[in-house]
């Protein structure tokens, strides 16, 4: 049977559509509920979906007062505040082309990308490092006077119409911005059921910071979309005390990267008793650390894959139980295939590359100013996501790597995530990342990088220790001790640092 699945169709996007006014049109229907509660420790900053639809279309009165016009490219350099989703949505409201960006990034790094989109305006926050540009900056303090404006029309037009742009490293290291159309807020519907089990009543909280896609989509996005309410933590919340708020503030779904879960797991009480479940996506959730929260707090967590140029589209979630190494399954209005060298669905369980339907409805529009890149991630009628997976018999999807980390051992090639998984019980380390490294001209090893813990460990130990976990050629031939592992800023694993940063060894290990 062929590695191929298509779940059926998929609503069609309404005509003529505009991403704000859909993402607000709920909340609309129920004024006074809470749509956003910015929780701390002592207080919580709470808006009314009333109060947030007012100040998204002052916004989007203070753009076109501004003089900017459908089609303009506006650059968001904002901080964790709220002012993020508020200025995101009310460019959107009047047809101009957001592009949040991390407010981590230097100035040369924002330089670099922002020239090529020629912005024509530049909101930004104080403190943030702005690109050398001749764009005009607004400040926060002028964009938060236009929320008392009088409401903007929406600009209503083609949902394949550009929407909005996001920034991916991409596999060549260098920033791509992604373009993606007004439907594509739509097609994230499908992620309701399949990954979230949302409803109009959940109270979804979100680790991430308001100036990350992740939370912007998963946390904001879609909990006003059907209505719900969302809950983000105020600056400077650490991991540790979100169990207290999630308790306090009586959250009914959690949102997370990976590494979240496991520093909050070092909290000392983990009563959590609204929480149905947990939310995980940006990485592989480590089993270990599965296993771990739900044991603590007696609630599943359901994992995606996905990618900035469609969101998630493989998932668990209430109606798909997790299963034993598997991601999850295709989301309901899917179509999603494993292909192999020749860009044709292998047989189940073969490795190949993830790919979904060229047709797919959250699909983006394309790469800036990049027609030969986008082109080369098209395959007949396929897009090519770049992760190597495999496709159980019901169609369960079990992640390999992506294709640019997956190692080559003697011939073999062999998932950095397989050899992660296997240290993760090791009592001498905390965390560690699997790395094929060159150790002299023509030979390259798998390489363990890894940050230990407090229990002494020598690499005899490890190569010990892997003879019982892993098949020879799947062992490691190199042990590094780091006191940190390289991390985004979304606390997501940089193992293109580790290659890059590797300076080798006289020794003849390999």
């Amino acid at each position: 049977m062929h590695a191929l699945i298509n779940t059926g169709p998929f609503a069609p996007c309404p005509t003529p559509f505009n991403t704000a006014a859909y993402v607000l049109s709920a909340g609309a229907q129920t004024p006074d509920k809470i749509a956003l509660q910015i929780v701390g420790l002592t207080r919580a900053e709470r808006w009314s979906y009333a109060t947030l639809i007012k100040a998204v279309r002052g916004i989007g009165t203070g753009f076109l007062r501004a003089g900017f016009h459908p089609g303009d490219v506006i650059l968001l350099r904002l901080g964790n505040t709220v002012d993020f989703p508020l200025a995101y949505l009310g460019a959107l409201a009047v047809g101009l082309v957001p592009v949040p960006t991390s407010s981590q990034l230097t100035e040369v790094e924002i330089t670099a990308m922002t020239a090529p989109m020629n912005p024509a305006a530049i909101i930004a926050a104080k403190g943030v490092a702005l690109p050398d540009h001749a764009a005009p900056v607004i400040d926060v303090a002028t964009l938060r006077e236009w929320r008392d404006l009088p409401d903007c029309a929406w600009h209503m037009g083609d949902p394949d119409r550009l929407g909005s742009m996001v920034f991916t490293s991409g596999t060549s290291g260098a920033p791509r911005a992604v373009m993606h159309a007004h439907r594509a807020v739509w097609a994230r519907r499908m992620m309701w059921a399949d990954w979230y089990g949302l409803t109009p009543d959940d109270r979804l909280l979100h680790a991430g910071a308001f100036n990350w896609t992740y939370t912007l989509g998963t946390g904001l996005m879609d909990p006003w979309a059907i209505g719900a309410t969302a809950l983000v933590p105020a600056e400077g919340i650490a991991p540790v005390q979100l169990p207290l708020l999630l308790k306090r503030f009586d959250a009914t779904i959690f949102a997370a990267a990976p590494g979240v879960y496991r520093q909050m797991l070092k909290s000392a009480r983990l009563e959590l008793p609204r929480l149905r479940h947990g939310l995980s996506a940006g990485e592989k959730l480590p089993d270990a650390t599965r296993t771990a929260w739900e044991n603590a707090t007696k609630t599943p967590i359901f994992e995606a894959l996905g990618m900035s140029e469609v969101s998630t589209y493989v998932s668990t979630g209430p109606n798909h139980a997790k299963r034993d190494g598997a991601s999850g399954y295709a989301q309901t209005g899917r179509c999603i295939a494993v292909l192999g060298p020749d860009n044709t669905p292998v047989e189940r369980g073969e490795p190949g590359v993830l790919a979904v339907s060229a047709d797919d409805p959250g699909l983006f529009l394309g790469y800036h100013n990049a027609p030969k890149e986008t082109a080369a991630r098209f395959a007949n009628g396929w897009f090519l996501t770049g992760d190597t997976v495999s496709m159980d018999d019901d169609g369960a999807i079990r992640y390999l790597g992506r294709d640019d980390d997956m190692m080559n051992a003697g011939g073999y090639r062999v998932s950095p995530i397989e050899v992660e998984c296997a240290f993760e019980g090791h009592p001498g380390i905390s965390e560690c990342a699997a790395v094929e490294l060159p150790v002299r001209a023509g030979v390259n090893v798998i390489g363990l990088f890894y940050v230990d813990t407090r229990h002494p460990v020598t690499e005899a130990d490890l190569a010990q220790y892997a003879q019982t976990k892993l098949a020879r050629y799947k062992q490691p031939r190199l042990y590094i001790r780091v006191t940190t592992l390289p991390k985004g800023a979304n606390n997501k694993l940089n193992r293109r640092a580790l290659r890059t940063g590797w300076k080798g060894r006289d020794d003849d290990q390999a």
